[in-house]
């Protein structure tokens, strides 16, 4: 949770569903800060998308998003959870949890379902960056290098394995501006507003049946988390521009269901 004041032996806090209220020190341990926040999307009854194989993207965000702090930590990077475990959280609360901790960057961890069709040239993977009329041109160019160095790192990691890959047309590194002229992911225009340079990574089709197959082993979750973290760290630590930019097509339906306030119940 989010801590933004503490008196005495008491910390005020933000609870998943947005809730504040006071908590012991003595229950808890505060972080006062970490390089970069990992979002692990989803979570509770928002399992996001499911493969045809009961695979929960949910639950496979969680996996990789941990091993990416494992990553990160064998690079001297220090990096937090925004959700730590198997329960609802508003997209609000993930962003104040980073906005909480002064990273470097906030990263939202995903995997895709509906593609518009076969990639024989392989991985569909997608990374978005902060766009809109809130957030200034220079944090939209960190974001887009952000995007674009994990995109370049994600792929090259997942055209290792075989797969018959899917993608939508315009897979690549980009930005989606929604009808209000802001960002059209609610968690990259909460974050952007809030002056946190973001990204958020579509990592791999869990929807597709030979994506999820590889989804599920191991060594696949460690080659993606790996991947994830080395982009991190070549934002951090180089100026290279990323890679594998492209522009997207429109979009008019809303970015899927959930991540607000209503019906959210925190965990016990």
């Amino acid at each position: 949770m989010g801590v933004d004041a503490v008196n005495g032996g008491w910390a005020h806090v933000v609870t998943p569903c947005e809730n504040k209220l006071w908590v012991k020190l003595a229950d808890g341990h505060i972080e006062k800060t970490a390089d970069i926040v990992l979002d692990p999307g989803h979570g509770g009854p928002e399992s996001g998308a499911v493969g045809q194989g009961g695979l929960a993207e949910k639950e496979l965000n969680l996996a990789v998003a941990r091993m990416v702090v494992d990553e990160l930590a064998a690079q001297g990077v220090t990096a937090a959870l925004a959700r730590t475990g198997d329960y609802r959280q508003t997209l609000a609360s993930r962003v104040f949890v980073a906005t909480a901790l002064h990273p470097k960057a906030f990263v939202s961890i995903h995997h895709y379902a509906e593609p518009d069709g076969p990639r024989p040239q392989g991985p569909g993977t997608d990374t978005y960056y902060q766009i809109g009329k809130e957030v200034s041109p220079a944090q939209s160019a960190q974001s887009k290098r952000l995007a674009g160095l994990i995109y370049e790192e994600v792929v090259k990691a997942l055209s290792a394995f075989h797969a018959d890959w899917v993608a939508d047309s315009d897979a690549g590194a980009k930005s989606r501006t929604g009808d209000s002229g802001n960002d059209y992911y609610g968690v990259l225009r909460i974050s952007g507003t809030s002056g946190i340079v973001g990204s958020l990574a579509e990592l791999a089709f869990i929807s597709n049946p030979s994506e999820e197959f590889l989804l599920r082993q191991d060594n696949v979750r460690h080659a993606e988390a790996a991947a994830v973290a080395r982009g991190i760290v070549r934002y951090l630590r180089t100026e290279d521009p990323g890679s594998g930019f492209t522009t997207p097509y429109p979009r008019t339906e809303p970015a899927g269901g959930g991540g607000g306030t209503e019906g959210c119940v925190d965990p016990s």
